[in-house]
């Protein structure tokens, strides 16, 4: 009974602040975009091996992992289909930030940023529904919501492409401009968002604290696993460290404000899915951070032993 009261529960979140999470969400992106130029997919054609790496962790190793944790764990249905949406997302909107606080590549985390997000306008729907239909607990879900996977990659267009080409754009006509409004707008609208999570969490506290130690150990076996699987990838292919760390960041750090967007509008903020994605959006700032101290730590502590 538990598990049914929880996938049938729904979180309250009404259509103004869906519209304000519509409306941070892109100007997050657009933050984002001001400080990626063109040049930065000349990477591509120079050193392609980090970023096809990358971009098979991030779109392919990782769903597949998060679909062998959940065939072990077995969780609520909308907890799983929640893991296989923030699988399906982007890398985050932080992960630049913490890259190069680890001492990762930074160019390499802007690059994959702006490569995921651009193949996430079809990617994104697509891994949603392909995972999800595998699994019958989650596939009964999408059965009974019947999302189009084209509305979905609308609106993820929309609020992923538009403000990226819009900033980058910016970017390359006004580049001092663009750097200016991005050391505003980028952390403004970052704390924005994290407020509205921490709001949607408030107005539904009853239904988070009767969940949340069940969700917190998954939510922090599946993000060990999303930077597990980055960081093993790279070494199999033996990159080196910089770029290593960047790809481990870039798998372990989702755009789950993208998730809670997609839940809220397709999936009426589905109990488990809302809830799950909604934690991962703070524990992975947390978790982000500390690895980032470790390596970082780690770093100077290298360069000391050395001197």
């Amino acid at each position: 009974m538990r598990d049914a009261l929880l996938d049938n529960v729904h979180i309250n979140f009404d259509s103004g602040s869906l519209w304000v999470l519509n409306v941070v969400l892109a100007f997050v992106m657009f933050g984002v975009a001001l400080e990626i130029s063109i040049k930065d997919f000349k990477e591509l054609w120079s050193n392609p091996k980090p970023i096809l790496i990358g971009v098979l962790s991030q779109f392919v190793l990782l769903p597949v992992a998060t679909f062998i944790l959940i065939l072990i764990l077995k969780p609520y249905p909308s907890i799983a289909l929640g893991m296989i949406m923030v699988a399906a997302c982007p890398g985050g909107n932080i992960s630049n930030f913490i890259t190069h606080l680890a001492g990762g590549n930074s160019a390499l985390s802007v690059c994959l940023t702006a490569i995921a997000t651009l193949l996430a306008v079809i990617m994104t729907p697509l891994s949603l529904e392909f995972w999800g239909s595998l699994y019958q607990p989650t596939a009964k879900i999408l059965e009974a919501v019947a999302i189009s996977p084209l509305e979905m990659v609308k609106l993820v267009a929309l609020l992923l492409g538009v403000p990226l080409l819009l900033g980058m754009s910016l970017h390359h006509f006004k580049p001092k401009l663009a750097l200016i409004l991005a050391k505003g707008l980028k952390p403004l609208s970052l704390l924005f968002f994290i407020a509205l999570v921490f709001l949607a969490l408030y107005n539904n506290s009853d239904i988070f604290m009767d969940y949340i130690f069940y969700v917190f150990w998954i939510v922090v076996l599946h993000n060990l696993l999303a930077f597990f699987t980055g960081f093993s990838i790279s070494n199999i292919f033996k990159l080196n460290r910089k770029n290593s760390k960047s790809i481990t960041i870039e798998t372990g750090i989702q755009n789950s404000g993208l998730g809670l967007l997609l839940i809220f509008t397709f999936f009426d903020g589905l109990g488990g899915m809302a809830l799950l994605t909604a934690f991962w959006g703070i524990w992975h700032l947390v978790s982000g951070l500390l690895l980032a101290g470790y390596w970082s730590n780690k770093s100077i502590t290298k360069k000391e032993t050395l001197a």
